[in-house]
């Protein structure tokens, strides 16, 4: 999952530069059109040379009643609910601040056409956090970094809430990119550990368990990154705020889902 993640969550560093490339010698419709190439190429792609990963014997009938029974499963078993929750909080403030980035680095901070490479430097972060995690999940184990993530996180917010509050919420630039690029690396470590952590009850029903999984988390995480979206009144208060209270959220979700 930590690999898998590294390549997603790379991608942002990619699609900014990529639309800001057509739009200086297309309209914006193009992009559009590039998403309709895409669909086709990846589709093909897929439909040729992607296998069934599910072996013969091990395949069940397509019946409504045990997919409701899997639903089912899923929201009675704590830990995968409780870790559903926590990436859909998580992602969350990530998704609060895909929102919030064109009108604090190009209108609060005046960034201009340089916006993409400040947006790719920050998704850097969150890559290399997902790499690193590869490195270390092993050793520590899910709940552990996902738990140090979550603290350094919530206290790491707090404090350049404090500090962008005396700014009047416009701190200045470079702090600020210094605190999304911590902020980003233990959100990066959160990604792969929370999904797989959520999915490690639900083997025996991995298919709906990561339909349910990946449905919910990103319901919830588009409804609080549109709220933090919504938020911004020129500062980055409502960004930051939103990060702090999310991961301490999480905090509490992690130890209602670990009781025994």
């Amino acid at each position: 999952m930590s690999f898998v993640m590294t390549v997603f969550i790379l991608v942002p560093i990619i699609a900014p530069l990529l639309g800001q490339g057509i739009l200086l010698v297309a309209h914006w419709r193009a992009i559009f059109a590039l998403y309709l190439v895409l669909a086709v190429l990846v589709g093909g792609w897929f439909a040729l040379r992607q296998p069934e990963t599910l072996s013969h014997e091990r395949r069940i009938r397509f019946q409504v009643g045990q997919i409701l029974g899997a639903f089912r499963e899923v929201f009675v078993n704590r830990v995968a609910l409780g870790y559903t929750v926590m990436a859909g909080l998580a992602s969350g403030g990530f998704v609060g601040y895909l929102n919030s980035a064109p009108q604090i680095f190009q209108t609060q901070y005046a960034l201009g056409a340089q916006f993409p490479l400040y947006f790719a430097v920050l998704a850097l972060a969150l890559g290399g956090a997902s790499f690193v995690n590869a490195q270390l999940v092993m050793r520590f184990g899910m709940r552990a970094l996902s738990r140090w993530s979550l603290v350094t996180l919530g206290a790491l917010s707090l404090l350049y809430l404090l500090l962008a509050w005396r700014f009047a919420g416009h701190p200045p630039l470079w702090s600020l990119m210094a605190y999304l690029l911590l902020s980003f690396f233990a959100v990066g470590i959160l990604f792969g550990n929370l999904n797989a952590r959520a999915m490690e009850p639900l083997g025996h029903i991995a298919g709906v368990g990561a339909a349910v999984v990946g449905s919910l988390s990103t319901l919830l995480s588009a409804i609080l990154g549109g709220l933090i979206g919504q938020s911004y009144n020129g500062t980055v208060l409502p960004l930051v705020g939103g990060f702090a209270l999310l991961s301490l959220l999480s905090l509490l979700v992690m130890r209602s889902a670990e009781v025994k």
